[in-house]
């Protein structure tokens, strides 16, 4: 069986870490991987080193496409993946997640009638502004094999129609399998080989890059001005470069008990995580990967597709309100009970043995 996985974008490389490694030291499944980096993240800190880090192997093809409006960026990708499925003639494509790279892999490959295994179905904030929501639910509605993290996502995909049928399996008549969370897989594997100096205790770790809160000024600098207020704790912010520019262009700036650094590498994110006592973020997968370090969350967007951790209490969503996010700081409690809700830490195995039937 030959996959064709498109990756481009910083969650991707850790997904992919796990699968790609699956696939290469496990010759008895007879599977073959041909992976495709779009280019989407091309700074070196945001791409290259996570394959050295991660032993992912190298991209088979690079599009070396970067960044660009979105319009254009799926466009390009649309193109340049078009090409190569006609080239190397895979049996299927696998996308991850919900970023311009995952649509523009499903919809190229559906397009060329060539099925599409989507890892991480079924996930939905409900905002369909969200271009990550747009990107989720196009493509789960034309993939063949939807691999679930949790039982939320299947229930998710069943308000919309989409329900397991028996095989054989296509786009009309589709898979949908709860395998548990492949980034789960990634946290075991990484947290037990991490060897990252321990140097930083007692903060909280701060993350902003979602174009809902950079895009709008006005979100931006309630988020800034409600940190900033808190300035009886130590806060350490790993900068996506886009955040950064538009901080400067916006004129915003953080007061000094917030240590702005570069953005880091996983194993130097898994760190930050495990020694913190507080995440504080935009982004969906490190709200996860608070979970796995059992870390307190507070989510700064205005709904979260890990609804589950809200309703057990590791979770709370603020969206950019200046005094919400003060007092969710200031009130943060560690639930005592810690649920099992991600799966036992085989999903990589999980999705090929169903890929293989």
């Amino acid at each position: 069986m030959h996959i064709l996985t498109v990756i481009g974008a910083r969650p991707q490389f850790i997904k992919a870490a796990v699968l790609s490694r699956y696939i290469r030291d496990k010759a008895n499944i007879n599977v073959k991987e041909t992976l495709v980096h779009t280019g989407q993240h091309y700074d070196a800190n945001m791409s290259d080193i996570f394959f050295t880090e991660m032993n992912i192997p190298k991209p088979d093809i690079n599009l070396n496409l970067g960044s660009g409006s979105h319009g254009k960026m799926t466009g390009e990708m649309l193109k340049g993946i078009e090409e190569i499925i006609i080239d190397k003639k895979p049996d299927l494509l696998l996308v991850y997640g919900d970023t311009n790279s995952t649509l523009a892999g499903a919809l190229a490959a559906s397009k060329l009638h060539v099925p599409v295994a989507h890892v991480e179905a079924g996930l939905r904030s409900f905002m369909m502004a969200m271009p990550e929501e747009q990107n989720r639910r196009l493509t789960d509605h034309i993939s063949t094999w939807l691999f679930c993290p949790t039982e939320t996502a299947i229930k998710n995909l069943t308000k919309e129609g989409i329900v397991h049928t028996d095989m054989p399996w296509n786009p009309d008549n589709k898979c949908v399998a709860l395998t548990g969370d492949i980034m789960y897989d990634a946290s075991l594997y990484y947290r037990s080989i991490n060897k990252v100096p321990n140097d930083e205790k007692d903060f909280i770790l701060l993350t902003i890059h979602r174009q809902e809160n950079t895009d709008t000024i006005e979100r931006l600098s309630s988020i800034v001005k409600a940190i900033n207020s808190l300035d009886a704790f130590k806060f350490i912010f790993p900068v996506h470069p886009r955040t950064r520019k538009i901080l400067a262009q916006a004129g915003l700036a953080f007061k000094n008990h917030v240590k702005l650094i570069e953005p880091v590498g996983y194993f130097e994110m898994l760190k930050l995580e495990e020694n913190c006592s507080l995440v504080l973020t935009d982004s969906g997968g490190v709200q996860k990967e608070a979970f796995f370090f059992q870390k307190p969350c507070i989510t700064l967007r205005d709904s979260t597709e890990w609804v589950e951790l809200v309703e057990h209490g590791w979770n709370t969503i603020v969206g950019a309100d200046t005094e919400k996010i003060i007092s969710a700081v200031k009130n943060i409690n560690t639930p005592s009970i810690y649920p099992s809700l991600y799966g036992n830490g085989r999903t990589a195995e999980k999705i090929i043995e169903i890929l293989n039937s």
